[in-house]
């Protein structure tokens, strides 16, 4: 079987045994290709800007440093930017692009004018800490700071996101089994987009329901958890469908063989899908806010979200057992698709560790998360040179979702093993009140994980810069 730096692969064939099941998608030569640039830039930047933040998170915490940046708790204002970018942004950047790319070259404008606001709703987050100070707020899924600056910035990324849904919904690309590999991909791309839709739809009924009466003598902690909660649950779908996309994307590059027909993974995103639709009847038959709203999201993500995963990750396993040599170019993305992949499973392994409110929780889904990073990581990879932006194959662009992955694991490792002894969750310095010697070991091996984690972040800025610059 042939492969070029493009990806392509010819014909469909056999990899020891199994049947290679092509799945891809084309780039298409036309305008569409400056928008899908300009959302991989947006996304990039976020992570520049993510990073920059996870730095001030340092000097929040330095004595002699702290003094100089502005507001009483810095620190927490700087973890909502760094969160916000790190994820919203960075996630909703990528589905921007793949969904310029493989929907149809209609209302190529309204994409812009859809990237625009997200690209000012993001610079407006961004700057808010240092123009318009206000109180950080660590509500689920969606932290905020309490100034009309960053609110303001988070509405316009908001509409920015409803009009690139919109689009994606009115002119998809060509989907069905009549295109095996590519049109399944498609639908993939294509139910990503109908459960951002419905996430926003669940979060203008949140907001009306809190708007009217509800929102009475809350606190901004519990206004902001609430008015987060159910659109946050139902936002996890799309990073899912995006992630297996990009799995299945990354396995076809990388000649992974995966023993899925089309029709079996379009039945599979077909059923991470299908639970997205019980959110209207829960906000029907309970109150936001209710115990019962509560739940049912959480059962909702936990049950919903992993049944199309599991045949997935099987199929990966068995695929991986009988991987022929990976070419070179192609090397990064295999490292990209294993550390995802290792990542998400044990970030969901964690989830059924956790009892009570303690760290264990963000080791569940810091893990979970950045398995969606390293599969989206991977996928910017894949679409550099589809893009005319150079082939990552350097050592370090091979090395460098391992670095992140390590970081990560030895992260969520630390959180886990300090959740077993107590230390709360949203807490920091004295108020962790780490009191035995293992538990202060625990936090100190997830600082270290962090530490390592931001230098993969950053190597994968550096990858994509010198690989843009010095394409040929």
């Amino acid at each position: 079987m042939k492969t070029s730096p493009a990806g392509a692969l010819e014909p469909s064939g056999r990899a020891a045994g199994l049947v290679l099941y092509r799945y891809d998608f084309s780039v298409p030569a036309d305008d569409r290709q400056p928008l899908a640039r300009a959302w991989l830039w947006l996304a990039v930047a976020a992570l520049v800007g993510s990073g920059l933040f996870a730095v001030l998170l340092v000097g929040a915490r330095t004595p002699g440093v702290q003094s100089m940046l502005p507001g009483v708790d810095f620190f927490h204002v700087a973890l909502v930017v760094h969160v916000d970018l790190s994820v919203l942004v960075w996630f909703v950047s990528i589905a921007g692009s793949l969904w310029s790319l493989s929907g149809a070259a209609r209302w190529i404008e309204a994409g812009w004018a859809g990237w625009a606001l997200c690209a000012l709703g993001a610079m407006t987050m961004a700057a808010a800490p240092f123009i318009d100070v206000g109180a950080p707020v660590m509500s689920n899924y969606v932290p905020v700071i309490t100034s009309r600056m960053f609110l303001y910035g988070l509405v316009l990324f908001g509409l920015g996101l409803g009009i690139v849904t919109l689009r994606a919904l009115a002119f998809p690309g060509r989907v069905g089994l009549s295109l095996p590999g590519e049109g399944v991909m498609r639908f993939g791309l294509n139910a990503a987009a109908v459960a951002t839709a419905v996430t926003l739809g669940a979060q203008i009924w949140s907001w009306l329901a809190l708007r009217h009466g509800l929102a009475q003598g809350l606190e901004d902690r519990t206004y902001f958890e609430l008015l987060f909660w159910g659109p946050g649950h139902v936002l996890q779908f799309t990073w899912t469908l995006l992630m297996l996309v990009g799995w299945l994307w990354l396995a076809t590059l990388t000649e992974v063989p995966v023993p899925l027909s089309p029709r079996v993974v379009l039945l599979l995103f077909g059923v991470a899908l299908m639970s997205v639709f019980a959110t209207p009847v829960i906000y029907l038959a309970w109150d936001v806010g209710s115990v019962e709203h509560s739940k049912l999201f959480t059962w909702l993500m936990r049950f919903g979200g992993g049944l199309a995963i599991l045949p997935m990750v099987l199929a990966l396993g068995i695929g991986v057992t009988r991987a022929g040599r990976c070419p070179q170019w192609a090397r990064p993305l295999r490292s990209a698709l294993w550390s995802s992949v290792a990542l998400f499973c044990i970030g969901g392994g964690i989830g059924f560790l956790i009892q009570g409110s303690d760290v264990r929780i963000p080791a569940h889904y810091h893990g979970s998360i950045v398995g969606v990073t390293l599969a989206m990581m991977g996928t910017v990879y894949a679409l550099m040179p589809r893009l005319g932006l150079g082939t990552p194959q350097s050592r370090l662009a091979v090395w460098q979702p391992v670095i992140y992955g390590a970081g990560q694991l030895m992260h969520i490792v630390g959180l886990v093993w300090s959740g077993g002894y107590g230390v709360q969750r949203k807490v920091a310095g004295a108020a962790q009140v780490l009191r035995t010697p293992q538990e202060v070991a625990g936090m100190g091996l997830m600082g270290l994980g962090g530490l390592v984690a931001i230098i993969g972040g950053l190597l994968f800025i550096v990858v994509v810069w010198r690989t843009a610059r010095t394409r040929t």
